[in-house]
């Protein structure tokens, strides 16, 4: 593991590159889905239909993520999905178990990724109260990167792995962006390509 290894140029500039420049064409590309989402989120349950949440950033910062509302509108915002268990379905409203899926709902945090809050890849942004997922991350480096929308974890089980396994794979993520620029472009193109394949099958969603 290079924990504390210097950031390599793809990390440091063309990653970030990347990232800007593929936010602003999806988001421009992918106005009328969001007008769509609106819609049917308000139609359906009324009330916001972005939900925000304090998230852990870089270096265990906090910032606030954007999603879609995909559970009724007095869901509390502060409990993880995994937590919820049987209750989790009684909360998600029709158009929101649809959202999720997809992964429809995550789309909001492209801006999340403009502003430099996240990264179009990285390890899952946890909620501010997972100290347990903070903390098995900690053993791995994996909190000293930016999130991601998408990760080694998400198409490797996202909902389905439990948190040891989550942490061990966003640590391998982590070392594999500090071991080269090669290799971090590298994992990040296979991330990008896995998601596009779990979102089609829907794999390792919890509903």
């Amino acid at each position: 593991m290079n924990k504390g290894k210097e950031r390599t140029i793809y990390d440091k500039h063309i990653k970030r590159l990347m990232d800007i420049v593929f936010c602003v064409v999806a988001m421009l590309l992918l106005i009328p889905i969001f007008i769509i989402c609106a819609l049917l989120i308000y139609a359906e349950d009324g009330g916001s239909v972005i939900f925000k949440q304090k998230r852990v950033g870089i270096n265990k910062s906090y910032f606030t993520a954007h999603k879609f509302r995909s559970m009724k509108k007095d869901t509390p915002d502060d409990i993880p999905t995994h937590l919820m268990k049987d209750n989790l379905k009684e909360r998600l409203t029709g158009v929101g178990r649809f959202l999720r899926k997809y992964s429809l709902d995550e789309l909001p945090q492209l801006y999340d990724i403009l502003i430099g809050n996240m990264s179009l890849v990285g390890p899952r942004c946890a909620l501010w109260n997972q100290e347990d997922l903070i903390a098995e991350r900690d053993k791995y480096g994996a909190n000293d990167i930016r999130p991601g929308l998408t990760g080694w974890a998400q198409i490797n089980g996202r909902d389905d792995i439990d948190i040891c396994e989550k942490a061990e794979l966003d640590g391998y993520y982590a070392e594999q962006l500090r071991k080269s620029s090669i290799s971090g472009l590298l994992m990040d193109t296979r991330c990008f390509l896995g998601t596009i394949v779990a979102v089609i099958r829907a794999d390792g969603v919890a509903e």
